[in-house]
């Protein structure tokens, strides 16, 4: 079994103004990914479906006063509303091409506390594995332990990893907008090198600069997420989803430009 992650910025237009689909990108992507050959748990970013209302809400920033709670709710809402869109459009597309895709709400079945997942309850995901169905989860608002902030983000790259110290998978396949971790940002810097293995001891300089930051924490929190799955040993790689033919690869078990992280 493999966990496959596709950013939310592969699927929508991720600084647009309002949720927009990446048209062109999601076609290639669902068509891509209608080759696999193994059992397999998609988990897929929110980008522009979900980012917008939760900057414009702060969700999980300290709660301030009534007229806060009451602000976030609606925004909490306002943000399910919206991924849960994003998660129809994904599977349907992936349906149409005859991928027995579910889309699973995350916050449905998962809670946190202080923003990390303190409970969640597996046994539809292992049944809907068991039929025959490839579940698809996705970045969500859900409910949060600590009374301060009462709600939170959940992250795909949380996700993800969660899924994946529990479930055990063979591998856990990570698409971005670049091909992997780099010696620098290279999106600014022409010079910066690909990473080929990334271990506990490597150092990295990883920053949350405005090409890489999101409100989940951009690059640096996803290679976080993967370094603490590591010492489960689970290998991850993190490859470009941009790059036609490289979600077609991984799903079909076979190699492809990236970091390896273990």
């Amino acid at each position: 079994m493999i966990i496959l992650k596709i950013g939310g910025s592969a699927l929508t237009i991720k600084d647009a103004n309002k949720p927009t689909i990446d048209e062109i990108n999601l076609d290639r992507i669902v068509k891509e990914i209608s080759v696999y050959n193994q059992d397999m748990i998609i988990v897929h970013g929110a980008g522009s479906y979900g980012h917008i209302y939760a900057t414009e809400y702060s969700i999980g920033s300290k709660i301030e006063n009534e007229e806060d709670n009451t602000a976030k709710i609606e925004g909490f809402c306002k943000t399910q509303s919206s991924v849960q869109l994003l998660n129809n459009i994904f599977c349907s597309k992936l349906q149409e091409l005859g991928v027995p895709a579910i889309g699973l709400q995350a916050s449905s079945f998962i809670t946190t506390l202080d923003k990390r997942i303190d409970n969640c309850n597996l046994d539809v995901i292992k049944e809907y594995l068991k039929k025959g169905f490839v579940p698809v989860l996705y970045g969500d608002p859900v409910l949060d332990h600590n009374d301060e902030i009462k709600y939170a983000i959940l992250s795909g790259d949380q996700i993800i990893t969660y899924l994946a110290e529990k479930l055990n998978p063979n591998k856990v396949i990570l698409s971005s907008d670049v091909d992997g971790i780099y010696t620098d940002n290279p999106k600014t810097n022409p010079n910066a090198k690909l990473i080929d293995i990334v271990t506990k001891d490597t150092k990295l300089s990883l920053t949350d600069d405005k090409n890489q930051a999101d409100i989940t924490g951009g690059m640096a929190g996803k290679v976080n997420e993967l370094l603490n799955l590591a010492k489960y040993g689970i290998e991850s790689q993190i490859i470009n989803a941009e790059k036609p033919g490289n979600i077609e690869l991984a799903v079909s078990g076979q190699k492809v430009k990236g970091t390896i992280i273990k």
